[in-house]
């Protein structure tokens, strides 16, 4: 492995690691798709910026691009503000604007620059080796690097200083606000991060790895975790755990490195909703199948109780008076049974005395409709752990 490719991979799990960190917050706070508007409406500040100091490589370029990225923040919540429009379509309206400015003005002035939206939008980490930091003539290694870097240094210290007052403000903005906290700030700063975290990752990934970086690994951890550490720490490993297989599948393939990471992005991710343990698609089916059987077998065990005559209390009888199929009547007396519920003497189902007081238990929970009662059922029971 040669060290342009041990450098692109670095670079390319050092963007996702910085990209995560404030994604994590993003999709907390149901505000994923304004990456997508700020890693868009920032293009004209990086323009001015270059108008300004004639240099590509200016912190001028990030600075002014954060404060565009703060601006887009800003006009997309005055227009929610009016109540007129949802935030989808406030978002809709101000990125296309801002973003047709950038590109009009490089259209118009910057035609002879390598500063185009190709660039901006996919850029391209197979060529992030060649642009190096030099200083007195001693490379440093890649520019991206240091940038994206320096980035991430800055955003960790940041959420190491600030780690309690984000958590408590992205949970419960009300309580930040009554404890002294200022919302708001704490709002503009999480915007400033993903601003210029985007602005420092659009030489290296482009736009739209950015945005796929900052949303997929935090959302992926979403559906593993509601403990907040955790869900950072998650969301570092998946944009890591991508960024490399992105980085060999591409390079398998001979394919775009951002078009196949976020291949893999939307692949891990797709995974986790499939097989998650609690949220996952398979697990959610899962619980929805015992939930029909929990009513399957309280309406069996109602039933049994209501009905002393032993004709009714027939195993045969079963399935023909709560029109039941034989095999869905089966298996209903196969889990009271597992259970302990009922009893089965010559074929009369008879309660036992556990499932004498689980009816009795269920009763009041109908009559009382509390749904506190029911997890404290199945606690007391043991229902479907056998």
């Amino acid at each position: 492995m040669s060290s342009a490719q041990i450098e692109i991979q670095l670079i390319a799990s050092i963007v996702a690691i910085a990209c995560a960190i404030p994604g994590t917050f993003l999709v907390l706070r149901k505000m994923a798709m304004i990456s997508d508007a700020i890693s868009h409406s920032i293009l004209p500040g990086i323009v001015i910026g270059f108008f300004i100091t004639q240099d590509l490589n200016s912190p001028l370029l990030i600075f002014l691009a954060a404060i565009t990225g703060i601006i887009t923040v800003v006009l997309v919540e005055k227009i929610q503000q009016t109540g007129l429009v949802k935030e989808d379509t406030a978002i809709g309206l101000v990125f296309p604007t801002l973003f047709s400015i950038g590109v009009i003005l490089i259209a118009k002035n910057a035609n002879d620059v390598h500063l185009d939206v190709d660039a901006v939008l996919l850029g391209e980490l197979a060529f992030a080796p060649f642009d190096r930091f030099l200083i007195s003539g001693y490379d440093m290694g890649p520019k991206s690097l240091w940038v994206i870097g320096t980035i991430l240094i800055i955003t960790l210290l940041l959420l190491w200083a600030f780690y309690k007052e984000l958590k408590l403000s992205t949970f419960d903005a009300g309580l930040a606000s009554a404890l002294g906290f200022s919302p708001a700030i704490l709002h503009y700063g999480l915007m400033t991060v993903s601003s210029v975290t985007t602005v420092g990752a659009f030489d290296a990934v482009g736009a739209i790895l950015v945005v796929a970086l900052m949303i997929a690994p935090a959302a992926t951890a979403y559906l593993l975790t509601t403990n907040l550490k955790k869900m950072i720490a998650l969301a570092c490993f998946f944009g890591v755990l991508s960024a490399l297989s992105g980085y060999w599948m591409a390079h398998w393939i001979d394919a775009s490195i951002a078009g196949s990471i976020t291949t893999m992005l939307g692949f891990i991710f797709f995974m986790v909703y499939l097989f998650a343990p609690s949220k996952g698609i398979i697990a959610v089916l899962y619980r929805e199948k015992q939930q029909r059987k929990e009513v399957l077998l309280l309406t069996f065990l109602l039933h049994i109780k209501n009905h002393s005559e032993e004709n009714e209390r027939h195993v045969n009888h079963l399935n023909e008076h709560i029109n039941w199929q034989k095999v869905k009547a089966q298996s209903v007396l196969d889990l009271a049974t597992k259970n302990n519920m009922i009893s089965i003497d010559n074929n009369i189902v008879s309660l036992t005395k556990k499932g004498e007081d689980f009816t009795s238990q269920a009763i009041d929970f109908i009559v009382t409709n509390e749904d506190s009662k029911i997890e404290h059922i199945k606690d007391d029971f043991f229902l479907f752990r056998g």
